[in-house]
């Protein structure tokens, strides 16, 4: 019972949803992470440039699939609140790559593009995304959320 409990509100089609679009976002960081480590402005520097751009173009497209998808239940009263605190969080969730790649790079020593990824795309948005669960449930989309609970209804992935 406690199980089916926690798998219920651990996979729920919120969490789901959640997670579907944090994926393709996770493409699109990626992808642009590693593009732009290739791009001579940036690969001559520090590889946080590179994290923080495709960061900035992931930040957009996964805004608007959570606003769109994941917490799509109501009309935000304050769209501009929303953006801004999704941006914070975001920035926030940022901090978790840029640390894992610092401290891989310049305490580990490791400065290899495998290292790098493994560093930033892995443990770093892995950490990232819970904290951008928690905060965005909480604090951003939180009238979407609230009335999504108090209806009992859930939002379908996809």
């Amino acid at each position: 019972m406690l199980r089916r409990d926690l798998s219920s509100r651990w996979l729920s089609p919120e969490v789901l949803t959640f997670l579907a679009v944090g994926g393709m976002g996770y493409v699109v960081d990626v992808g642009a992470f590693n593009l732009l480590r290739s791009v001579p402005i940036f690969s001559d520097h520090d590889p946080a440039l590179a994290k923080t751009g495709a960061v900035c173009l992931a930040m957009a497209f996964t805004y608007l699939g959570n606003s769109a998808l994941t917490w799509r239940g109501s009309a935000s009263a304050d769209r501009r609140r929303e953006v801004l605190l999704f941006v914070l969080f975001n920035t926030i969730g940022l901090g978790f790559s840029i640390v894992t790649l610092f401290v891989s790079r310049h305490l580990l020593d490791l400065t290899s593009g495998l290292a790098d990824n493994i560093s930033a795309n892995v443990v770093g948005i892995g950490l990232g995304t819970i904290f951008r669960f928690w905060s965005y449930r909480r604090f951003v989309f939180t009238a979407r959320s609230r009335d999504r609970r108090e209806s009992g209804r859930t939002v379908p992935a996809g």
